[in-house]
């Protein structure tokens, strides 16, 4: 049986301070169960934080990256192993503003997530068009790509990913898919991995997501939970999110 999941992407934001606060509300504030999890994936330096103020609770944790290699003479680079080391469940890959603001690639990304699942770590993967690819109509055919290659190569991993459609239209512009047409795509990934028998992968969506609209977006069939931007910022928005 699919598991519920939202998982907060801090992006390029944090500060000791506002973590400890945050960290703190979530811990306190969210008591799982019943197939739902919570998680929150923070940038590097705030790792050693998260697993400070989370560790026993029930809420996770993990990072937004990962290199596709394990170790080496790759400066600035950042190791599933390592990620590891601070008690890091998840990271997300492939997500669009690593596609499309620092040019990764179908087969990069494909990479990282395979290195992920080697290390250890369950990859967020993330999918999804320009609004220009959706408006000719080829929104099915570039999420389909973009997850085969992933499926390609993990195989009989295939079961440990998470994917999350994203569609970069709806990333950080306050536009945001209808139930429907968020429906339409996430059916479309079911049965892509079903083929690959994966069909219990958490399908998450990501894209402008409230408290105000997380229960018609989650209520569909085949949307098991969301990836949080700027909400996931505020305590009580993001356990008002993981609640619906």
């Amino acid at each position: 049986m699919r598991g519920k999941l939202v998982v907060g992407n801090w992006k390029m934001n944090g500060a000791l301070g506002r973590n400890a606060e945050l960290l703190g509300a979530l811990r306190s504030g969210w008591q799982g169960g019943d197939g739902r999890a919570i998680a929150v994936c923070v940038p590097f330096p705030y790792l050693a934080q998260a697993q400070d103020a989370l560790a026993g609770s029930t809420v996770a944790w993990g990072a937004q990256n990962v290199s596709e290699h394990a170790s080496g003479a790759f400066t600035g680079e950042v190791s599933a192993g390592m990620l590891v080391d601070f008690g890091a469940r998840y990271v997300i890959v492939g997500h669009s503003e690593r596609r499309h603001g620092f040019g990764e690639s179908d087969a990069q990304v494909a990479a990282k997530a395979l290195a992920a699942l080697a290390g250890g770590l369950t990859p967020i993967v993330c999918v999804g068009e320009t609004l220009a690819e959706r408006e000719a109509g080829r929104t099915q055919e570039v999420v389909a790509r973009q997850l085969a290659v992933v499926l390609d190569g993990a195989a009989a991993d295939a079961g440990r990913l998470v994917v999350a459609y994203e569609p970069v239209w709806a990333i950080g512009t306050g536009r945001t898919a209808s139930p429907a047409q968020a429906q339409e795509v996430h059916a479309a990934l079911r049965a892509q991995l079903a083929r690959n028998a994966a069909e219990g992968v958490p399908l998450l969506y990501g894209g402008s997501v409230k408290a105000d609209n997380a229960a018609a977006l989650f209520g569909q069939p085949d949307i098991d939970g969301g990836l949080i931007g700027g909400a996931s910022l505020a305590a009580a928005e993001f356990l008002a999110i993981a609640g619906a």
